[in-house]
Parts: C-alpha cells; structure tokens; sequence
C-alpha cells in the first residue's frame, strides 16, 4: 500500500486535473454552442443552392468546371482537422482518412492543403514537404472570405489544369455525439440528379430572368464557395463536440479515481490510527 503522503497528493494532483478538463468541457460546449448554430444556419442556403443548380445543370455552360482539362495534374487534398489536441479521436479519424486515401492514388502525385496544424504536421511524414501547404490560420475565425478565396484558388488552378482532382476530407458535424469523417470531390464538380431534361422542359417549369444558362454560370462558384465554407464550419462544429464529449469523459474518469484514492487514504488513514491506539494500550498494559 502507498504511503498516506503519496496517496494525499496524488488526491491533489486528481483534484487540480479535475478543475482544468471541467473549465475545458464548458469552454468547449460554449464554443459548441455558437459552431452549431453557424453550421446548423448555413445547410440550408447550401442545400437550396445545390437544388436550384441541378434543375439548370441540363443548361448549364460551366463544363470546364465539371471535367478535368489535365487529368494527368496532380491532386489535390483539402484536409481539416484542428490546430489543437484534447479531442479524442477527432484528428486521428481524419488524419487516418487522408493517408488512405494517398495511398488508394497508387504513387500519383498529391498535393495537401493542410487546413489545421494536425493535419500539416501529419502530412509532412506522408508526402513530401514542399506539397503540403500549411493553412492553419483559417481556423483561428472561420470566415467565408478566406474560404471564399480558397475555393476560387482551386476553381482557377483545375480550370487551368494544374490539378486534375480536388478532394474534400473532414468531419461532418452530426449531433454532439457523433461526428463523420466525410471523403468528397470538390472538383470536378458533380450535378445532383434533376427531373429536367432539356432547356425547352426547364422553360416550361420556371421563367428565369436573365438567361437560365447565365444564371448557372454565375451560381456554380458561388455554390463550391459555399461547400468550402459549410465544410469549415463543419470541421468547428465537430471538433467542439468532440473536445466536450473527451473532456466529459476525463472529468468522469477523473472523479472515479478520486473516489478510489479517497477511499484508499481514508483505510490507510484508519489503520493508522488503530495501529497508534494498540500501541498505547500496549504500554499502558505493560
């Protein structure tokens, strides 16, 4: 058995561990708070413009965006995971995710737009250095105007045929329990599917001003802008969820322990004490 003085400050450093994962849990479901909303506000303008784009991709004239001019150009990964750690299994899943899928290319080159210091310093050890770009300052504030210029960046550089592919990799915010590692094409751009065949059927179901295939030229961009951004958020909500649920858990685990040294110290303690009262009655015995 530890010695009682052992015992007490292992208590004492249980007890100083426990104030920081609890300050940490609350910070982290304060951050929660405001991610979600951010994600949770931005779906639906994303959905609704991916809905209005499918019914005018039949018309649409950005075919230079929905196939590669180069496919033999490198690809490119747009990975996100966070700048810090404590959040269980958050940047390992995603981390895990990229290296995959590197090395389904079979040797092809890639090129990694590390979103996050994890990512960055992970990558480093896959691919070689100077192909992977650290864009770590963009998680300080998500802001869409730096994934606005990010997104832009990449349109012109596949329009261009600099890069045959771009790939989305990061963690979808589903509740506060569950957050999905999310591998998706960013470029080429992919239509959802549509009821209308033509331009005469898509005429006949809306009246579009100006021309529908204008209107599609422009709304392209502006709907990967905004993939981009909800992957952002996304990756902030998620990341927050995490940090609360591994803190959650810390805390528990943590107030067990103490419990358990408490328990110990107070039987160590006990015995103690009955071994200086035996030894008292001892002498007065004698």
């Amino acid at each position: 058995m530890s010695s009682l003085r052992e015992i007490k400050d292992r208590v004492g450093s249980v007890r100083n561990t426990l104030k920081i994962t609890s300050a940490m849990k609350l910070v982290a479901s304060s951050k929660l708070h405001k991610a979600q909303k951010a994600i949770e506000g931005l779906r639906p303008y994303e959905g609704t413009l991916g809905e209005i784009y499918a019914e005018l991709a039949p018309v649409a004239t950005s075919a230079s965006i929905c196939t590669s001019p180069n496919p033999d150009a490198p690809v490119v990964l747009i990975a996100v995971s966070s700048n810090n750690s404590l959040c269980g299994a958050f940047n390992i899943n995603v981390i895990k995710a990229a290296t995959d899928f590197i090395r389904s290319l079979e040797g092809k080159e890639v090129v990694v737009m590390a979103v996050g210091r994890k990512i960055y310093d992970a990558m480093r050890k896959v691919v070689p250095q100077d192909h992977v770009q650290d864009l770590s300052d963009m998680l300080v504030h998500p802001a869409y105007v730096q994934s606005s210029a990010l997104a832009t960046r990449m349109i012109q550089s596949f329009m261009a045929g600099t890069y045959s592919r771009v790939v989305l990799i990061y963690n979808r915010f589903v509740s506060a329990s569950v957050q999905n590692v999310t591998v998706e094409n960013f470029l080429p751009f992919e239509t959802g599917a549509s009821d209308v065949s033509d331009a005469e059927d898509l005429r006949l179901k809306y009246i579009f001003e100006p021309d529908p295939s204008e209107i599609a030229s422009a709304l392209l961009p502006q709907l990967l802008r905004m993939r981009l951004h909800g992957a952002m958020l996304d990756s902030a909500a998620a990341e927050q969820a995490a940090r609360t649920v591994a803190m959650q858990a810390a805390t528990d685990n943590g107030e067990r322990l103490l419990s358990e040294l408490t328990l110990e110290y107070n039987k160590g303690r006990q015995e103690k004490i009955t071994n200086e009262i035996l030894d008292l009655v001892g002498g007065s015995a004698e």
